[in-house]
Formats: C-alpha cells, sequence, structure tokens
C-alpha cells in the first residue's frame, strides 16, 4: 500500500528561517518527490506511531543536519495529486544559519539561502512551496 494513493498521506513540511531573515530551500534531485529540478522546503513523511513534532525534528536534522531552535505550527493543506491525497502539516522553524548543511546531498544536489523577497523565479519553485508562501505569506515576515 502506499500513501496518498491507497490512503490519506500525511507529510510535515518545514519552512526553515534564521535570524537574518533568510530561508533555507533545496532543489530537488531525481527520485526525490516530484518536480525534479524545482527549489523546495523541506518535507517528511509522518511515519506510524511517530507524532508531528518527532517527525519535524527528525526531518529537519535529517535533511539539514541542524537542530530546531524554536518552531511554529502555521495549519494544514490538503494536497490533491493525480496520484492522489496528501495533508501536510505546515511549520515555521528557527535555525542556526551557521549549523545548516545538506544532509542529503543524495537527494539535493543545491541549496541555498534566500530572503521573501529575492527568491527563485515561480517558474523555479516547486508549486507547492507556491502555494504555501501564498497561504501563509502574512505569518512568514
Amino acid at each position: 500500500m502506499e500513501a496518498g494513493k491507497d490512503y490519506l498521506g500525511v507529510s510535515v513540511v518545514f519552512f526553515c528561517y534564521d535570524n537574518n531573515g533568510r530561508v533555507f530551500l533545496g532543489k530537488k534531485l531525481k527520485n526525490y518527490g516530484d518536480e525534479i529540478g524545482k527549489w523546495d522546503i523541506g518535507y517528511d513523511e509522518l511515519k506510524l506511531n511517530e507524532s508531528p513534532i518527532d517527525t519535524l525534528k527528525r526531518g529537519v536534522r535529517e535533511e539539514y543536519d541542524t537542530q530546531i531552535l524554536k518552531y511554529e505550527f502555521l495549519g494544514h493543506r490538503d494536497v490533491h495529486r493525480e496520484s492522489g491525497l496528501e495533508r501536510t502539516l505546515d511549520f515555521k522553524v528557527l535555525v542556526d544559519g551557521e549549523k545548516v548543511r545538506n544532509g542529503k546531498p543524495h537527494k539535493l544536489n543545491a541549496i541555498g539561502w534566500f530572503t521573501l523577497k529575492r527568491m527563485p523565479s515561480k517558474e523555479e519553485m516547486h508549486s507547492q512551496l507556491l502555494q504555501f508562501l501564498e497561504k501563509y505569506k502574512d505569518r512568514l515576515r
């Protein structure tokens, strides 16, 4: 059985930022989700018997090789795709910008710091990142 296809998939999404107002993004390689080559924020699948907060901590540690300094739950989104339905639990996460690294170089071929005013072009961003930014724009400043 496959999450999002045979049953509702649940992902924890993390919008990581630092005290300098920068946002951390990764560019996706093949075999890592959809929309390959697009800039995106981090996410991880909620595992059986794992709380959303434990998934958040694990995801940030594994993907960005760092610890969370502070987090805020922003809300959820229902993501409808041809392959099925996924619910995302969306978080804003403060990290130490000096300690963030690419913890998954086999899945992310580029990483970078951006500001909300200087993000990659819309064509370069994952479609769900665009929806995330639109939904939470007033809470990401």
